[in-house]
Formats: structure tokens, sequence, C-alpha cells
């Protein structure tokens, strides 16, 4: 008796446990029952007792019935917040407010649990302190004996995307010397660049941006190029492999050489692209063209190229690698007797990339 009242018990618990969880059903008829975690548009993922976290595809979802409460959010920007079943094409949600909601199919954007909701509600506006993607290349060599050299080479990249902005960062610093006896030059490198761009989204296509550049260079008597601009861009590709962006807008350029100043507005004409290459390299290209629109310096240009890959080793090792090219059209006249100064600036660096996220 008392094996038959242990079964009665055991039963009814195990028919509990599949009355009060979701369940959904596949147009192939195969059922999933465990705790619906969300969905949108393509996938729905479902945690599961025995098999774990099960994503589907969204097509391929014939019913749902769920005992938790889920909020269900529609393509005319509302969402109703209750226990949802299938009704033939519709879902209906039990709601608190207004009673059983019935909705199209076709008409849901996304199911979240209510710890998605507040996760997503969070992503809709993140601290400033949130939600940092970037990494940090450091590089060192020495030579001693026959030859004395130093070189060092610090690169630095944050980035910072919301739903609605984005926050991009970046530094690069190359220094070497020769520090052999009599050795002319001395300092065989000295370049520094780094700078800031806020982007605001318009509409999922368009977006205005504000930044600063600065750039400082020894060998080239630049002390500082200071370039402040702003204008609208446009996502051309903007998918989860590939983004295109163009930018255009008008910027204002000081350049502070050794021997002279420049201060002159001109035009900022840029293209940026990232694309995943497999499933651990990530290749970015920007390229940029400064025409000049002062009166003085007309025909005079400034373009900037830059190419980099990161291959992920670990979740915060990865392998960089960045290559640079600046070319401007005036460098500034050298006395008489001394060499030029070359109009290009060709900078490569490689090495360990310790990555973050926050």
């Amino acid at each position: 008796m008392r094996k038959m009242h242990l079964w009665a018990v055991l039963s009814v618990f195990v028919f509990c446990s599949a009355v009060f969880a979701d369940q959904i059903v596949l147009k192939n008829g195969d059922r999933l029952t465990g705790t619906i975690t969300k969905s949108d548009d393509k996938t729905l993922l479902i945690k599961t007792e025995f098999a774990g976290d099960v994503t589907v595809q969204w097509s391929a979802v014939q019913g749902i019935n769920s005992s938790q409460l889920l909020h269900v959010a529609l393509s005319n920007g509302k969402t109703v917040v209750g226990p949802v079943a299938t009704t033939d094409d519709s879902l209906a949600v039990t709601t608190a407010a207004s009673g059983t909601v019935t909705v199209p199919k076709t008409e849901v954007t996304a199911l979240r649990s209510d710890a998605e909701q507040i996760t997503y509600d969070k992503s809709l506006h993140p601290g400033l302190s949130q939600g940092w993607v970037g990494g940090a290349n450091i590089g060192f060599a020495l030579t001693a004996g026959n030859s004395e050299t130093k070189s060092l080479a610090v690169a630095f990249t944050g980035d910072r995307k919301t739903l609605h902005d984005e926050i991009n960062l970046y530094e690069n610093t190359v220094y070497s010397t020769n520090d052999a006896p009599g050795a002319i030059p001395g300092t065989t490198a000295d370049s520094n660049q780094g700078g800031a761009r806020y982007s605001r989204n318009l509409n999922p296509r368009l977006f205005a941006y504000g930044g600063a550049d600065f750039q400082t260079n020894a060998l080239q008597d630049l002390n500082l190029r200071t370039v402040l601009g702003g204008g609208l861009g446009y996502h051309a590709i903007k998918t989860d492999r590939t983004t295109l962006d163009f930018l255009v807008g008008p910027n204002y350029t000081r350049e502070d050489y050794q021997t002279i100043t420049n201060s002159f507005v001109a035009l900022t004409l840029g293209e940026e692209l990232s694309h995943k290459l497999g499933s651990t390299t990530l290749l970015t290209q920007k390229l940029y063209f400064f025409p000049d629109l002062s009166s003085g310096l007309t025909g005079q240009y400034r373009a900037t190229f830059n190419l980099g890959t990161v291959t992920k080793i670990s979740k915060w090792l990865a392998w960089q690698t960045a290559f640079g090219d600046i070319y401007v059209t005036n460098p500034p006249a050298q006395p008489v007797g001394t060499l030029p100064l070359k109009t290009n600036d060709i900078v490569l660096t490689t090495g360990l990339n310790f990555s973050f996220t926050h």
C-alpha cells in the first residue's frame, strides 16, 4: 500500500511538472518541454531539462503553450504580457488587465521571459561604463651587442555599441631608436595617433556622427595635427557578419609643424568595412579622403588607409595585425641641404592582443 501511495505522489509530481512547464509543438509533430527564454522573428530558444538550451527556427513552430508570463512584442511597438497559448495562426495572451488578447503570429516580433525582458530593458539604456568591447596590443623589441636598438608598439581600441548609438576610441604608438654610437638618426620612429567618435542612429540606415582625431610624428616634424569634424553616415550593409558604412561631412584641421602652422576647413569622405572571416577572425578596413576646402590651399589633401585583422585564440587572447598608411600632399619644406620630408608614412604592427568585455 505504501508503495502505491509513493507511486501516486511521484506521478502527481511528474504530471504537475509537465503541466506547469512551457511547451512548443513543431510543424513536424515534435514537442519540446521546458522554459521558453526568448524568441525573435527568426529563432526561438527554450531551456529543456535534459537537452539544455535548444534553438529552433521560428518558422518551424506550430504551437506554443506557456505557463509562465511571456512579454510578447508586436510590430506596432506595443507589448502584451501573460501566459501564451496558440490558436490557429494566432497567439492568445492572457493578460491581467485586458483579459485574453489575440494577436496574429505574423505580428509578433519577439517573445521574452521576465529575466530576458529585464536584460532587454537594460540594453536600451545601459550605463556609460557598460557594453564596452576592445583590446590592447603591446610589442617591445631590444637588441644589444653589434646593434643597439629599442622598439615599442602599442595599440588600443574600445567600442561601445547600443541599439541607438556607438562610441569608438583608438590609440596607436610606434617608437624606436638606434642607440649605436654615432648612429644617425638616433630616433627611427616616433608616431602617435588617437581619437574618439560618437555616432547616433537617426533611422535604421542613417546616422549622425562627431569626432576628434590627433596625431604627432617627430620624423615628419609634426608636433600635433588636430582634426575636429562631424557629419552624416549611411549603413550600406548591416548584417551579423558584414557592415559597410559611408561617411561625409566637414572638418576643421590644424597642423602644427616645427616650421609652419596650417589651419583650414576640409571635407571628410570616408568608407569603413567590417567582415567576419569564419568564426574566429574579424577583418576591418577604413579609407578616408580629406580634400582641403580653403581657397589658399586648393588641390591639397590628406588620405588615410587602415587594414587590420584580429583572430581569437581564447576568450581574452587574440592575434592582431594592423597596417596603416597616411598620405599628405604638402609636408613642410626642409632647410637647404637636408632631405625633403616624404609624403607617405606607413606603419605595420602585429602581435598578441589582450581583449576585454565590460
